[in-house]
């Protein structure tokens, strides 16, 4: 089992906006799901998985949109990663703007 130091020093590189140390996996759930399906490579999705149940994940992201995500990464995302493809999502609140 790995401690919190070890599990946040491994997402630690998609956390940039939040001080590790003052970061808690539980009250911070959102903040941490976002950017690790965000920005995080398939290893660090795979490993959210083991932080957080699916529906855990699930629930964060509907339930919570965030608008940092590209086209491509949302419907990779909510399509493939969490097979939500019949599921209706608002694009407007994941999909940033790219000019």
């Amino acid at each position: 089992m790995k401690t919190q130091i070890e599990i946040l020093s491994y997402i630690q590189p998609l956390l940039w906006s939040i001080s590790t140390d003052k970061l808690d996996l539980q009250r911070d759930r959102v903040y941490v799901v976002h950017q690790v399906l965000s920005y995080g490579t398939l290893e660090h999705i795979k490993f959210l998985f083991t932080l957080y149940s699916r529906q855990e994940i699930v629930d964060v992201f509907v339930q919570h949109p965030k608008r940092l995500y590209q086209a491509a990464v949302f419907y990779f995302i909510k399509n493939i990663v969490l097979d939500l493809m019949n599921t209706p999502l608002e694009k407007n609140k994941y999909i940033k703007n790219v000019f």
